[in-house]
This record gives C-alpha cells, sequence and structure tokens, in this order.
C-alpha cells in the first residue's frame, strides 16, 4: 500500500531529511531513503505517523522486521531503538569527533549492533561532513522535546 504524500512529507520533516537511526543527511547519503515501519506490518501495526521512520536503504535493510536484537554488553534482548517514542540523545552519544555512535543504554548498544550504525562508509562519511561544519546539525546538540507531526494544510496555515 502507497503511503499518502503528506503522510510522506510529514514523516521527512520530522525526521529532518536524515535517517533516523544513523543519522545520515540524505542529501549526503549514496542511497535511497525510504520510509519504514518501526513496528512492521507482519506484527499488526499500520501506516500511522506514529509507526513511521525516515530511514536509509542500509539501515532499513539491516532492521527488516526486527523490533528487538542483543546488547552486545549484557547479552540481552532488548527493544530496539524506536524513534517515536524514545528520545534520541538518551540512547546515543557521539565520540569526540562525531564520527562514532556510542549506545548509552542497551537499546543503543543493540541498535547500534543490529543496525550497523557505525559502518566504515558512515564513519568516513561523517568525518568529511564533521570538516566541513556540516556534521552533526546544529539541533543534534540539544535534545529535543517532542517530535510532532503536522500535514501540510495545518503547515499552510501558520
Amino acid at each position: 500500500m502507497l503511503l499518502p504524500s503528506e503522510v510522506k512529507r510529514a514523516v521527512r520533516k520530522c525526521a529532518r531529511n536524515r535517517c533516523e537511526y544513523c543519522q545520515s543527511q540524505e542529501p549526503f547519503s549514496p542511497t535511497t531513503f525510504s520510509i519504514e515501519h518501526i513496528i512492521p506490518r507482519c506484527e499488526g501495526s499500520g501506516d500511522e505517523t506514529e509507526n513511521l521512520a525516515l530511514s536509509c536503504q542500509v539501515c532499513n535493510n539491516r532492521k527488516f522486521t526486527a523490533t528487538n536484537a542483543r546488547d552486545p554488553l549484557t547479552g540481552d534482548i532488548v527493544s530496539l531503538f524506536n524513534p517515536r517514542q524514545n528520545h534520541w540523545n538518551d540512547h546515543f552519544a557521539w565520540n569526540e569527533d562525531f564520527t562514532i555512535l556510542l549506545g548509552m543504554t542497551p537499546s543503543g548498544r543493540a541498535t547500534i549492533e543490529k543496525l550497523h550504525l557505525n559502518r566504515i562508509s558512515l564513519i568516513n562519511l561523517r568525518h568529511v561532513l564533521y570538516r566541513t561544519g556540516i556534521h552533526p546539525m546544529k539541533e543534534d546538540l540539544y535534545t529535543r522535546d517532542t517530535l510532532t507531526f503536522t500535514s501540510r494544510s495545518e503547515d499552510e496555515d501558520r
């Protein structure tokens, strides 16, 4: 089933045109981005914006239908990071040169491991973007309190 254009726009806006897992910025990605189901349809979820996230192709492929993964530190099976229910900064941090993601919680560590969020191509891209002042995005330096979705018509009313 195809998602309505206004839903796609709302998800992209919320994600600020970057992968909600690896934080790759879409304009600099060599792969296409897609709207993915955080909880897969095969588990009974729907196409509500609260269940949709913008994902680069690699993260989308690595996640596939997974909602849980093993925390590499404890060995426990934990929920993967959910961009609609979790705050990114609660689960992840950057190393000193903003090239490597660090898992701050079991969910963060499991997500990094499962989706390979520190793959060499991403580290190299982050390094180049950091040196040019493009990465991390300025709003990454503080925590967003809420994620909100608005339709195009709501935006136009403002």
